[in-house]
């Protein structure tokens, strides 16, 4: 990274730092973008460059977490795809757990507030899409309607044990570990211990 992109990402962490600081305070309806710019000692059209919405500054952290371990598993060499998966969910943890404070801020916000609740369901379905991309040109097999099928599937899984393990997490705080709540999820995925739908054939 050259030292201008080193300073981009310098202005954009202090930017959404200052954003979550003045969000904590005051509530997110309540500040507002000229503040925030002035917190961060920019202008408004700076921040804007940044962050197109005000959304965006609360789940940037969320965001960087969700994109990044994507990027990872594309980067990865061949692997088994169930322990791939299992990575890419302990990395997604592992960096929210690193902290926690700013994760349950932004549950309690999407929680006050419909637009930052909105914005936080588009990242989870991008994330799914994306992983399923991955997934896609990993799958082994010729018929590309099952393999797609199999990717959307399992990028579902994925993001639905990365959500719910969160929100074990965040509604008890200090008493339960994130990737140790998810290794017990997938365990039960996979021993049958969720009753997921079975088949009948007729």
């Amino acid at each position: 990274m050259g030292l201008r992109e080193v300073k981009r990402e310098r202005t954009r962490r202090l930017i959404a730092d200052k954003a979550f600081e003045l969000f904590s305070d005051n509530g997110f309806g309540r500040t507002t973008v000229e503040q925030i710019a002035a917190a961060a000692e920019v202008g408004p059209s700076t921040l804007y460059r940044y962050f197109p919405t005000k959304e965006g500054l609360v789940l940037e952290f969320v965001d960087d977490c969700l994109a990044e371990a994507v990027s990872w598993f594309h980067e990865q060499p061949s692997m088994e795809l169930p322990d791939g998966l299992r990575a890419v969910i302990e990395r997604v943890l592992e960096q929210l757990e690193a902290n926690p404070d700013r994760v349950r801020a932004v549950f309690d916000l999407a929680e006050q507030n419909g637009s930052v609740s909105a914005h936080l369901n588009e990242l989870i379905w991008r994330f799914r899409n994306d992983l399923a991309d991955v997934l896609i040109r990993r799958l082994p097999g010729d018929d590309l309607r099952n393999i797609e099928f199999v990717a959307a599937l399992s990028a579902g899984i994925a993001m639905n044990v990365i959500e719910n393990v969160v929100r074990v997490w965040v509604d008890h705080p200090g008493t339960v570990d994130a990737k140790t709540l998810a290794r017990q999820a997938m365990r039960l995925l996979s021993t049958g211990g969720v009753p997921l739908p079975g088949t009948h054939d007729a």
